[in-house]
């Protein structure tokens, strides 16, 4: 049974296409990371897999069956852009309060350990900072011991140590063959953090696959050297580059054939190649690629 499954849904607003016909199914125990512009249709997506809107066609299951079942039961815990905590409560009341709605929650001190919290126990919820609040959000998230823990932009407002400690928090809680979907627009994460990768543009997917399948489907390397103030005409017209870029006298240059391009260099040019870089293509790279406007 998939954790996820959309089938043909789409969404719209007023004349606005917000999700176009999108397919995608998440097998469970996975972590998958959903990509996409602003726009391009995951917040409407999650908060469909959530039950919180409905699509205007097609079908969402969660766990095998409506998204406001698998809520009731308790087997899916969300932790979305928005949510105030209540701030006259402790971190440790606050969690208390929560774990308690759920028929069979983890235990208090096991959340607070892997939110990271069990320092800021007692402190009041208005007095955390903007990272701090987040990781109460995950805290909450977890709260049920969820099956699917879905996640939109989870680490916004958090410092990178908080960010790489909320990190190590995700792999503790999904190495318990739980499922986690989660959508950031810090493209590092999701390669490091992900088992999966789905792109979305315009409400339908664009790819899907491992981070480095992806990244190796875009195709494109980076040929990079120091000039020292030589001339570089011509450098866009060598074999297999699209783009040629020169800053502070290092060439960047963006190629399908990195062999070609550097033979080129150094059989077909007078320049002095210094400090040369052969470099593949990351997920921004990717990324950039895949959802470019036609």
């Amino acid at each position: 049974m998939d954790a996820i499954a959309l089938t043909d849904v789409s969404k719209s607003y007023g004349n606005v296409l917000a999700v176009d016909g999108l397919n995608l199914a998440v097998e469970a125990g996975r972590t998958v990371a959903l990509l996409g512009p602003n726009g391009a249709g995951k917040s409407t997506s999650i908060n469909m897999m959530l039950g919180l809107i409905r699509p205007g066609g097609g079908r969402v299951e969660i766990l095998g069956g409506s998204p406001e079942a698998a809520v009731a039961r308790g087997e899916v815990g969300a932790m979305l852009q928005s949510g105030e905590l209540i701030g006259e409560l402790t971190v440790r009341e606050l969690v208390d309060f929560v774990r308690r709605l759920y028929p069979e929650p983890l235990g208090l001190d096991e959340i607070l350990r892997v939110a990271d919290l069990t320092e800021l126990a007692r402190r009041r919820a208005d007095k955390l900072s903007g990272g701090q609040a987040q990781r109460v959000r995950f805290a909450l998230a977890i709260a049920g011991a969820p099956k699917l823990l879905v996640l939109d932009e989870p680490t916004a407002a958090m410092d990178v140590e908080s960010r790489l400690r909320f990190w190590k928090s995700i792999r503790e809680y999904a190495a318990e063959g739980r499922t986690v979907l989660f959508a950031t627009h810090y493209l590092e994460e999701a390669d490091e953090n992900s088992d999966r990768v789905i792109v979305i543009t315009r409400g339908r997917v664009v790819a899907d696959g491992t981070a480095a399948q992806i990244k190796a489907g875009i195709g494109d390397h980076v040929v990079r050297f120091t000039l020292g103030g030589q001339p570089v005409a011509g450098l866009d017209g060598l074999p297999g580059v699209s783009a040629a870029e020169i800053s502070q006298d290092v060439a960047t240059l963006r190629t399908a054939d990195p062999d070609a391009t550097v033979a080129a260099l150094y059989r077909g040019t007078s320049l002095e190649i210094r400090d040369l870089r052969i470099i593949g293509a990351d997920l921004e790279d990717a990324f950039l690629a895949l959802t470019r406007e036609p």
